[in-house]
């Protein structure tokens, strides 16, 4: 059946009732009809069609006008198109999409065209038709979605390059030579910030054929204050043209200087600093725009993320390595020191020459003491990590302390016949520090100079007073630190490749704990040298003091008050058992033995204790039970209980010291400091209690 508009047959239409139908259709369809008398070059353009070419409705359009709106760069193809419709040898469809330049607006739109030229039967086009429909909205959304392809297939790209590499400099590599090529960039180029917040390092760039690189050191003063503030504030650097947009002071002269005349610069702020920066460099003034921004951004951002989980995983590598490295040394450090302690315990056991026993004590005494402070070096580093160390300080004299860490490491200078020399300033240099960490911190410098020159190297230790602070410096000649390196060597159980057949022993930790001991003074330490082979000069700073009014006298040495008392000591170690008991003994204090809890409690009740040495890790009850019972069922409640124990964590601490313990001591603690300890508290007047504190100093 034919169509029919209110009833009546589509062939008994009347021809302004189809005309009117065509209308309809196509008003409905948003299409414009178009019309030109090619002989005239009459041109008919209803008002939809004049607003594809930014025309209004009662404006007069000419065949001029539709030759003077389409876009330059579409302006050939679409009049030969309309050529070919007109030609009668060729008769084609004119079939096209192009833009349009709004001749009153200026704006661009796509519009899509068809017709066809009708010809005479000479041949001759007299007249050409057509449709024409604006599919701006359409192009556009065709262009959003390829750029968003463009742009998923470009992080795909860097994330399936970039997926297996272990090494921040070949990801940054990589990240930057794709996006300089999708951006058709210069250049493209990676940059970390320094913890100053101000000068910062391009690590890697990537640029075309004949660029320059721009890797090096810069600040960002260099780019003017407005482009510093946006940047340090996470707001991207956008520079269209650097002539036009900044003068010299607002960064054009650095940018000039580098060959840059347009730049995209996205910063990444981290806890409110700015910590890393990624460039765009263009040669020629470029106008960026929001989808470059957009994958510049989108870049970054994955970049950011991709580095900083390499370096996570990096860094756990690198952890691991040095943790097994650090096991496989402490092990080797261990056994050294036990192997002649075996050899002369043998040896004290098939002689009997007063000579060779002297020469074998003093070779276990001597073995036993690194023994200990190998393990008192990484008990500090522990807490010194947990924030559990607390420093005694006092104003002193710096040259006394130097002194003492001297004094400690002759016997190593003297093995390796190194020459020593020392300058010292006669005038002293005070300083509010802890005497004792200081003279620990000297003494690693000294240790680790004697370990890593040559035998019979130089040594030389110089102490100055400048600027309001001391200055410690030891130089030596011997295996020297690459610069790459000078940083590193403070980082915990870190020992470099070079020092390895040089080194006497050792876990990696010294200079690791004379930085932090350092730190904790508010001072400063470092090293210089100018490579390896070429020595080493680690220096000191520490801030000076006011020098006392009235200097402090030494103390008087222990033993001029010999006090007696009544010492109760439990440990279930027999060796350990009978040579506290002698070495109290010999100090003229009254000393019994008990091996275990029960026998501790049945010598208490039958006598009464001064003082208890008590082991926590007893058989068939432990240290805290047989405490309890002592103050309880004994009633020894004025008899002071110290934890004598291996377990010296600061949880260890806590528990001792509410279970009522009066002190807790940490094995293995020096026979001279115990001794100390105990005529402190055995003298006639006992200082009160509440001066003591718990780890057993006053």
């Amino acid at each position: 059946m034919n169509a029919t508009r209110s009833g009546v047959p589509h062939s008994d239409m009347s021809l302004e009732d189809r005309e009117e139908q065509l209308r309809l259709a196509v008003d409905a369809a948003e299409v414009g009809l178009w019309d030109v008398e090619v002989v005239t070059g009459t041109l008919y353009w209803p008002a939809r069609v004049k607003a594809m070419f930014g025309i209004s409705a009662d404006a007069p359009a000419t065949l001029d006008d539709f030759v003077s709106g389409l876009h330059p760069e579409d302006c050939d193809a679409v009049l030969q198109a309309f050529a070919d419709a007109q030609d009668p040898a060729l008769r084609a469809i004119y079939d096209v999409e192009y833009r349009t330049v709004g001749k009153e607006d200026g704006v661009v739109r796509w519009v899509a065209a068809k017709g066809r030229g009708l010809f005479d039967e000479a041949g001759i086009c007299r007249r050409a038709i057509g449709t024409a429909i604006d599919i701006t909205r359409r192009k556009e959304a065709e262009a959003l979605q390829r750029i968003a392809q463009q742009r998923l297939h470009l992080l795909d790209r860097i994330e399936r390059a970039t997926r297996t590499l272990t090494d921040p400099g070949e990801v940054m590599q990589v990240t930057t030579r794709l996006l300089g090529e999708h951006l058709d960039a210069t250049r493209c180029a990676y940059a970390d910030v320094a913890a100053d917040n101000n000068r910062f390092t391009i690590r890697s760039d990537w640029s075309r054929p004949g660029v320059p690189s721009s890797v090096g050191v810069y600040t960002l003063d260099l780019f003017g204050p407005q482009a510093t503030s946006n940047l340090r504030n996470g707001r991207h650097l956008v520079v269209h043209d650097v002539d036009a947009e900044l003068g010299d002071e607002g960064g054009g002269r650095m940018f000039n200087a580098i060959g840059i005349k347009a730049i995209v610069c996205a910063g990444l702020v981290k806890a409110g600093r700015l910590v890393a920066m990624m460039a765009v460099h263009q040669a020629h003034p470029r106008r960026w725009t929001e989808d470059d921004l957009r994958i510049i951004t989108d870049v970054v951002d994955r970049c950011w993320v991709h580095i900083e989980r390499v370096r996570d995983a990096a860094a756990l590598r690198d952890q691991d390595r040095r943790k097994d490295e650090f096991l496989a040394t402490l092990a080797h450090e261990l056994r050294n020191p036990i192997a002649p302690m075996l050899f002369s315990l043998a040896l004290l056991q098939r002689t009997q020459v007063a000579e060779d026993q002297a020469r074998s004590r003093a070779v276990i005494e001597r073995q036993a003491r690194h023994l200990v402070r190998l393990i008192d070096d990484l008990l500090d580093v522990s807490r010194i990590n947990r924030g559990l160390v607390e420093l005694k300080r006092e104003v002193v004299a710096l040259g006394p302390l130097v002194a003492q860490a001297l004094e400690a490491v002759t016997p190593a200078m003297e093995r390796a016949r190194h020459r020593l020399s020392v300058q010292i300033p006669e005038a002293p240099a005070w300083i509010d520090a802890d005497p004792a960490r200081v003279v620990q911190a000297v003494t690693n410098l000294l240790t680790n100079a004697a370990k890593y020159t040559p035998d019979q190297g130089e040594i030389r230790l110089s102490v100055r007073v400048a600027d309001g602070k001391a200055h410690i410096a030891l130089a030596d000649n011997g295996l020297g630190i690459d610069p790459g390196d000078h940083d590193r060597v403070f980082e915990m159980f870190t020992q470099l490749p070079h020092t390895g057949k040089k080194a006497h022993g050792g876990l990696g930790i010294g200079l690791s704990l004379v930085k932090r001991l350092v730190d904790m003074h508010g001072g400063a330490v470092g090293v210089r040298s100018a490579g390896l082979h070429q020595g080493s000069t680690f220096w000191i700073e520490l801030p000076l003091a006011a020098a006392p009014q009235v200097a402090a006298t030494a103390a008087g040495s222990r033993g001029t008050v010999q006090p007696k008392g009544r010492v109760l000591v439990v440990e279930d170690n027999v060796d350990g058992l009978a040579a506290l008991v002698e070495l109290i003994e010999a100090e003229g204090h009254a000393v019994r033995g008990a091996p275990d809890g029960p026998r501790a409690l049945e010598t208490a009740a039958q006598w009464p204790p001064d003082i208890v040495l008590l082991d926590l890790g007893l058989p068939q009850m432990d240290g805290y039970e047989v405490a309890a019972r002592m103050r309880q069922d004994l009633g020894l409640a004025q008899a002071r209980i110290v934890a004598l124990t291996g377990w010296g964590t600061q949880r260890d601490r806590e528990r001792t010291a509410a279970a009522g313990f009066d002190a807790h001591l940490t094995k293995p603690v020096a026979p001279d400091d115990l001794l100390e300890l105990l005529g402190r508290w055995l003298t006639p007047q006992p200082p009160a209690r509440s001066t003591l504190r718990h780890d057993g100093s006053a």
